[in-house]
Order: structure tokens, then sequence, then C-alpha cells
């Protein structure tokens, strides 16, 4: 099952929908994440609801979790990443944190701050928590998982490293594109690993690797964070980035205003953004 979030016509507000074929089938919940935090039985109703029909050629896609309780993110979680930035391989998950003004939709302009030109792409699979949890074990982890999305944790290089911490380059307004949908587990592998992911910049590739490089895997994860914090659902967790980012190349290379960044995971979706200058 395919779950997404569409701006309805007329400004009335948004709505969680069911992908069927080349339609969205719109469901009585105004997101995908009202829908998860609607109780534990959210995947029968989730299959079993529907009334209007929207041409998914016609939709606009907000974020397919637009307002997550929690957006955890991993920094150094894919080796050949870890080696560009000139870091050491980490012991432990890298952790840190973007707030749901940063999220826009799969089709949405990324807009690049009034006050930096180093804007960088990082592609990476997303995990949507469907059920709370805390304190669960990597064995145990995967059933906790709503679904798997797409996410561009797109970043402002020089905000990013004014300081040792991350957030002030990794939340700027509307620069992370999340969705298209919410892909159900059992329409992937195992803790969606061995899945092709990719990312160009008009056109030319400038990450490509798998899942299955992940230094933490899904479910350790997902561990590692409840130790710390309960998982609520519809809560995102963005794992990390593989190589090939702009500010690992020599010269470094950043994103200008007009460019169109596609991020693709094989088997969750696409993501096609264009790069918008800020305007004040």
């Amino acid at each position: 099952m395919r779950l997404s979030t569409v701006r309805l016509p007329n400004q009335r507000g948004t709505a969680a929908a069911r992908l069927e074929g080349d339609e969205l089938v719109l469901l009585p919940y105004s997101d995908v994440g009202e829908l998860l935090a609607s109780g534990d039985d959210w995947p029968e109703r989730a299959a079993a609801e529907g009334g209007e029909r929207i041409p998914l050629g016609t939709a606009s896609l907000a974020p397919v979790i637009p307002h997550p309780n929690k957006i955890v993110c991993l920094g150094l979680n894919y080796a050949t990443h870890i080696k560009e930035m000139g870091r050491l391989t980490p012991a432990h998950p890298t952790l840190f944190a973007k707030y749901d003004g940063s999220l826009v939709g799969a089709n949405d302009n990324v807009v690049m701050p009034a006050v930096s030109d180093k804007l960088d792409w990082e592609a990476e699979l997303g995990v949507v928590i469907g059920h709370r949890t805390r304190h669960v074990t990597a064995d145990k982890a995967l059933a906790y998982v709503g679904g798997y999305t797409v996410v561009n944790d797109v970043t402002v290089r020089d905000w990013q490293h004014r300081t040792r911490e991350f957030l002030s380059g990794k939340t700027f307004e509307s620069t992370t594109p999340v969705g298209p949908s919410l892909v159900t587990p059992d329409e992937l592998p195992r803790g969606a690993s061995g899945l092709a992911i990719s990312c160009s910049v008009d056109g030319h590739t400038m990450q490509k690797s798998n899942t299955s490089d992940l230094l933490f895997d899904v479910a350790s994860i997902i561990a590692y964070v409840s130790t710390i914090i309960t998982l609520q659902p519809g809560d995102l967790i963005a794992t990390g980035t593989p190589g090939g980012v702009g500010a690992g190349r020599d010269p470094k290379v950043f994103l200008q205003p007009g460019q169109e960044l596609v991020t693709v995971v094989e088997g969750v979706g696409e993501l096609r953004n264009i790069v918008a200058r800020e305007e004040l």
C-alpha cells in the first residue's frame, strides 16, 4: 500500500490518500500522520476506507507526514560519505534533528536561503514510525515501521559548519523534500535493504549507492533512538546519505537556482524539485 498527503483544491486543506493505479483515493484523515496516530489498526482502515478520487497526475503532494512529532536524522551512515567528509567511522549513530518547517512536498520547490549559496544535496531513505515504541530491541524493531519514503536532506553547508552542531544548516525553511508516498513494508525487502538510491542534478548523477551499505541499518537505528525517547506514530527518521555530496567534491559543487534535483529510492519513489532562491 502507498499512502500520500494531498493538497485539496479551493483551499480545503489536505487529506490522506491511498494510491490505486493512477488515482489517489481520499481517506477521512487530514494527512498520513493523523492516519498513523489514529490507532494500531490504521493499516486495515487505510486499505478499506475511501471516498473522492483525484488523478495522480494532477495532484499536489504535501510532505507525506507534514507535521511529525519528531524528525530524527543520521549523519555519517555510509562508508563512502564518511570517507569523503574526512571523518572517523562512528561507534554509535550520529543523530541530529530537524523541524517540520523545513519539509516540502515531492514536487515542491527547494528554497535556497538568501543568506547562503552553499546548498548541497543528500539523498536518503526515510523511515516512518507506525506504532508507538520505547526500548525496543533490534530484532523486534521492524514491527514498528509504518513505511518508507524518500528524503533529500538538503543542507546549507556554511551554516552547518559554523559550529560543531549540525542543526543550523539542516533545518532552514522549505529545504527538505519528503515523499511522494509512504510505502508499507510488505512492498519492500525486509528493512528496505538492498534498494538502489541516487541523486541527480540537471540530469547528472551525483550520488549512486544502495541501502544495504548503511553502517547502522533501520532496525538498529530504531532500537537506538527508542532507547533515548519514545517514538510516536508519524515520526520520521532520515537514515543518512551516501557519498557524492557537493561538499565532498574537489572542487566543491553546490546547487544553483533553477536546477532540478531528482532523488530516487528504488521501489519507494522519486522526488523532483526545482531550486528557487528565497525572496525577502
